[in-house]
């Protein structure tokens, strides 16, 4: 009897190959099929295959034609990775995939990946979660060929004051500046990552008001993950006010006794009071 092994989704991280997760690596060396998404995840992550590996692009496909392939092999017992870009739970398209193999009564796992916006945090050096200033991070989209839910417009989501990540949005940046505008005002911080840890990447710090022009000026049209908030302030990561209460010398914790004298306003890190 054929031995049949689940399909594994595995996230490819942000391009870098070296930013793959061990266990996806470790899949990519065992598969003797890879269909991977060309149109964004780049070639270099298929070294990690054996040689002769089968490779497929997925861009040309439609969902059937991707299934098929992947079924097929999986019938046949061959191991079949499916490569996506960063995380494949996030704008990964990948539900109507697992409910079609499900249908088919093929079992799948998903190995989880680095996303853009972590990647870009990385290589602008920020902290994107700062006490007294942002303890929220919203990934979202603009709503272009693709709607979004009433409620999630960027407009609604700007009002909570969170630190916005913002993807497949790069060609609507005009539209962008101008939902965000208004909650955060036109000052506000803005940073723009370009087919980030890629030997291409481009990284763009501006302002909420700027960014658009900014970009046109740097041939960023698509492939960009953009960064909004007050978080992204230069003066907000160096403030005082922004410290954690994890490491500051008058703060107690359940493995180090501080002084317990009064901690600076705006100290505030509810999750490490414990």
């Amino acid at each position: 009897m054929t031995e049949r092994h689940p399909i594994l989704f595995v996230g490819a991280g942000p391009g870098d190959p070296e930013l793959i997760t061990v266990k996806g690596q470790m899949a990519l060396a065992a598969a003797d099929l890879v269909v991977y998404a060309g149109s964004l995840v780049p070639e270099a992550l298929l070294r990690w295959a054996r040689p002769g590996t089968a490779a497929i692009d997925s861009a040309p496909l439609d969902l059937e034609s991707i299934v098929a392939q992947m079924a097929g092999a999986q019938r046949a017992g061959k191991r079949v990775v499916r490569l996506h870009t960063g995380d494949p739970s996030l704008y990964g398209a990948i539900f109507e995939q697992l409910a079609a193999l499900r249908r088919e009564g093929i079992p799948s796992l998903i190995v989880p990946g680095v996303t853009a916006a972590f990647a870009a945090a990385a290589a602008f050096g920020l902290e994107l979660t700062l006490p007294g200033v942002s303890q929220t991070l919203i990934l979202t989209r603009a709503a272009g060929r693709t709607p979004v839910p009433t409620g999630e417009s960027l407009t609604a989501l700007a009002a909570h004051g969170a630190t916005l990540a913002i993807y497949l949005s790069a060609g609507l940046i005009d539209r962008v500046v101008a939902e965000l505008v208004e909650s955060y005002g036109p000052d506000t911080p803005c940073m723009v990552a370009y087919r980030v840890s890629q030997p291409e990447e481009k990284l763009l710090r501006s302002r909420l008001d700027r960014v658009a022009a900014a970009m046109r000026c740097a041939g960023i049209g698509r492939q960009a993950v953009i960064l909004v908030g007050p978080a992204m302030a230069q003066d907000s990561r160096e403030s005082d006010a922004a410290r954690s209460l994890l490491y500051h010398p008058e703060f107690s914790h359940g493995f180090r006794e501080g002084a317990e004298r009064q901690v600076p306003a705006g100290s505030q890190d509810g999750d490490r009071r414990r």
